[in-house]
């Protein structure tokens, strides 16, 4: 549905590369210093913190808030080395029309791939320590004693010597004024105080009473509603439209032929959908109208045969080791395409006036939502206004910024009047950026004492970087879709694996965890399967060959085993399976407890699930991360499936695209086992290791090795 010379974000691939280029430089600079001029007038001490005369102190978040709870998190790094008093903070947004006139003052604001804490740590860590420096030194200076002799704790500078001390809102607006330290110490570990402790989620109050507003709530005097059209086939355009049914209907104001799309805007947004019913499309579908699930199956399979192939890891001779082992293994697995499923569909209001655009809508990444609204209105970039907006859920879904670009094409063809966008579920469903799907061969060899000598991984699947965002692949590999594998922990001799890009018209983008929602499931459950002909058990077989090179994939097998007791008895008929991963910096372990009976019930009587992030900055929302992967991925493990028929989706909402309920959620145990030395991500590595420990556990229990996703296709369901 782009031009080739466009990512679905609607910018140019070379100017992609350019937002991409800036945005690795800025994460490393994240300061801006106000003037002394503009110091005086607001007492801001660097772009994250403003300090008022009341005490309040203000931090600002440069990224999205979509129930991961970093709006929490990334501020407690800046007020721990602030000193501040963390009920005094306020946090609000930092937003990108701000970033791009301060040179990208809060460098990177895209809320994907867990990099929020890990990415910007240093630098948040950073704002604070300089800021605390500055008010130690103002103090010191109205004191007219050394700074040396001058310490901060809870909002306040003290001078012990003197027993004197000063606030903070006293002290900000002569802080301000003063040059900012090239070099600030930044705190021991062992000396935090607001880092490592469990605080509440700033935003639950006003999520509870209704206070928030995230994009979908979004209201502009004289605003009207848009509901839209996309071709069922993907990559079809509009041939032809009639909407003479429809248009003197009461409350239809206009119906818009957008080449790619249909949209109604009328006075309110059920109109516009009945509407858009009996307007007549006719589609030009071409070829893709014969694109199916089998048809793509085929193609995968051709891609286990094709004759050159990407390297994406080739340790020792895998081929000739696998041709003398004492016993070989071999397994095919095979994962769905996946949607995203957010409770909050796809949605952007947007205002064209003259050459000002504002835009509200819930995205991921701001400053991809600034650039793609001002090249789709064809504004300046400095005319564009981003308002921040809570997100009803993300999970990768709402980074690219195709929908953005939807709205803004029904704003500029409405310009002078507000318009709301809003995506039904049945449109969500059925023209999203899907997980790819992927078909997975293994073959493990093995010498007589079950050691591991040699694994071949051939990944057979979409490319991500290469459709989506049409990027070159170095050496011909998606990282993506041979996560897990190419970096896989284990003391393997000889590893080989290679990878075959089989790309279709089925679109794909980043879906929660994204190669690490699926690989480590067919990895750790093959795993298994070499433990089983070795006679092994699992977890002793998994830590005989993690060896000495892995201590951090082996502590938090260890801990997560030892929280679920691994080895201690069991009821009768309940069964356990482990599984371990490591991504997005951070090393994470399941153990589930299942029985399945005669008819596939599967029973789930307990998740033991844990990681080691290296520093566990609030362990609270750690917590909640960890529960909250566990829904998210016994959905997707017990019903998610995309199926393809006539170069379309053949689900269309919440009746066939099944989501786990309340009654069916199992006991959940948590482990936060932090190791430190290392910062790594936590929303989308708790994901990983669920699926192969239940499904590990579902085989322990039955003696069938599931090697495909969902388990509904199974015959296995899941009993509440």
């Amino acid at each position: 549905m782009t031009h080739p010379d466009q990512t679905t974000t609607g910018l140019a691939r070379r100017d992609f590369l350019k937002v991409s280029a800036t945005t690795a430089a800025g994460m490393s600079l994240g300061f801006f210093w106000p003037t002394q001029g503009s110091a005086a007038e607001t007492p801001k001490l660097n772009a994250w913190i403003e300090i008022q005369s009341d005490e309040t102190v203000i931090i600002r978040y440069a990224r999205a808030e979509m129930g991961q709870g970093s709006r929490t998190s990334a501020p407690m790094l800046v007020a721990d080395e602030l000193e501040a008093d963390w009920k005094k903070v306020r946090i609000e947004y930092a937003t990108a029309h701000e970033n791009l006139r301060t040179k990208r003052a809060y460098g990177d604001m895209a809320a994907v791939g867990s990099r929020t804490i890990r990415n910007s740590q240093e630098y948040l860590r950073k704002a604070g320590a300089t800021a605390r420096e500055m008010l130690i030194a103002a103090a010191a200076t109205q004191w007219g004693v050394p700074a040396s002799e001058c310490t901060a704790a809870l909002g306040k500078v003290h001078h012990a010597a003197s027993k004197r001390s000063l606030s903070y809102g006293k002290l900000a607006a002569a802080a301000a004024k003063l040059e900012a330290p090239k070099e600030v110490k930044l705190k021991d570990p062992k000396d935090w105080k607001i880092i490592g402790k469990p605080l509440p989620r700033v935003d639950i109050p006003d999520i509870v009473t209704g206070k928030i507003r995230y994009g979908i709530d979004a209201q502009v005097p004289g605003m009207l509603y848009a509901a839209v059209a996309a071709c069922p086939v993907f990559n079809g355009k509009v041939k032809t439209m009639d909407a003479s049914k429809v248009e003197n209907r009461r409350g239809i104001v206009k119906v818009l032929n957008l080449g790619e799309f249909v949209a109604v805007v009328a006075n309110n947004w059920w109109r516009a959908k009945e509407a858009l019913r009996e307007v007549a499309i006719e589609w030009e579908t071409g070829e893709n109208g014969q694109l199916s699930s089998a048809a793509i199956m085929n193609s995968f399979k051709a891609g286990m045969g094709q004759a050159e192939l990407a390297v994406a890891r080739d340790d020792g001779n895998t081929l000739q080791a696998l041709g003398t082992a004492a016993k070989v293994i071999e397994a095919e697995y095979y994962t769905p395409y996946l949607a995203h499923a957010t409770m909050e569909p796809m949605v952007c209001t947007a205002w064209l006036q003259g050459d000002k655009l504002d835009v509200w809508t819930s995205t991921q990444n701001p400053e991809g939502t600034l650039a793609v609204s001002a090249a789709t209105a064809g504004v300046a970039q400095d005319k564009v206004t981003v308002h921040p907006m809570q997100l009803g859920g993300g999970l990768g879904r709402k980074s690219p910024q195709d929908f953005t670009r939807q709205g803004v094409m029904i704003a500029k063809a409405m310009a002078g009047t507000p318009v709301k966008m809003v995506w039904s579920r049945e449109e969500d469903i059925q023209h999203d950026l899907y997980r790819p799907a992927s078909l997975v061969r293994f073959k493990g060899g093995m010498d007589n004492d079950g050691k591991v000598q040699a694994l071949h991984i051939r990944v057979s699947a979409p490319s991500i970087l290469a459709t989506l965002l049409r990027l070159p692949l170095p050496k011909g590999v998606d990282g993506q879709a041979v996560a897990s594998f190419n970096d896989h922990p284990y003391d393997i001799p000889n590893s080989l694996v290679d990878y075959a890009q089989r790309n279709t018209n089925v679109p794909v983008g980043f879906w929660r965890t994204v190669g690490h929602s699926q690989n480590p499931y067919m990895r750790e459950c093959f795993i298994d399967e070499m433990a089983l002909a070795a006679g092994k058990d699992p977890l002793a077989f998994r830590l005989a060959n993690l060896g000495q090179k892995s201590p951090r994939d082996v502590a938090i097998l260890q801990a997560v085993a030892k929280a679920a007791d691994w080895g201690g008895p069991l009821p009768k008929g309940v069964f356990r399976g482990i599984a371990e991963t490591e991504g997005y910096g951070s090393y994470t372990a399941c153990v589930c407890e299942v029985s399945v009976s005669d008819k596939g019930e599967v029973k789930i009587h307990r998740v033991v699930i844990g990681i080691d992030p290296g520093y566990a900055v609030n362990p609270d929302n750690i917590d909640a991360q960890l529960q909250g992967s566990v829904v998210h991925g016994l959905s997707a493990i017990f019903w998610g499936e995309m199926t393809v028929k006539d170069g379309r989706i053949e689900q269309s909402n919440f009746h066939d695209y099944r989501l786990m309920r309340l009654n069916e959620m199992p006991v959940v145990k948590t482990v936060i086992a932090p190791t430190g030395g290392f910062w790594g991500g936590v929303g989308e590595p708790t994901q990983a290791p669920l699926a192969p420990a239940l499904c590990n556990a579902i085989a322990a229990a039955s003696g069938k090795r599931v090697r495909s996703l969902p388990l509904k296709n199974h015959g296995l369901s899941l009993k509440a």
